[in-house]
């Protein structure tokens, strides 16, 4: 996908009423991705992990979105493409090196299993954007 076909502004954004592009979509991917493999690093290390992220509460979701996008926001489609790729790989390989009971047989954060912190952070996000993506260009097709 040409980079300027994928810096136009026209999915809806995390934020009311702001819009996204195709590489702010992969960049809030990305971002999630790797701040599930945080906590579990943080976690699997007996430290501290700071939910959803330092300087963020659970209510600033769309503030850290924006964050997610700003960070990789010089990055072209091809090389987001590629981190999404290489990240989601190493979600799934974290998810392999785990037990049933590690994923989903106790609590890991509050009330939810770690396999629950994962989905709702991971492939729930997925679902969302890809709507969004489908809403935003239903003449086009965009595969990422």
């Amino acid at each position: 996908m040409p980079n300027n076909v994928s810096r136009q502004l026209g999915v809806v954004g995390n934020v009311k009423g702001t819009k996204i592009s195709v590489c702010d979509t992969l960049a809030y991917l990305i971002g999630w991705q790797k701040l599930v493999l945080k906590w579990v690093k943080l976690s699997n290390q007996s430290q501290i992990v700071d939910f959803p992220e330092t300087g963020y509460k659970w209510n600033e979701l769309g503030k850290l979105a924006q964050h997610f996008q700003f960070q990789y926001a010089q990055w072209s489609y091809d090389d987001l493409l590629e981190e999404f790729t290489v990240v989601s790989k190493e979600v799934l390989k974290l998810i392999a090196s785990l037990s049933d009971h590690q994923i989903y047989g106790k609590p890991w954060y509050k009330k939810y299993t770690l396999g629950k912190m994962i989905q709702f952070n991971t492939a729930s996000p997925m679902v969302n954007i890809r709507s969004k993506i489908q809403k935003a260009k239903p003449n086009q097709l965009i595969l990422f």
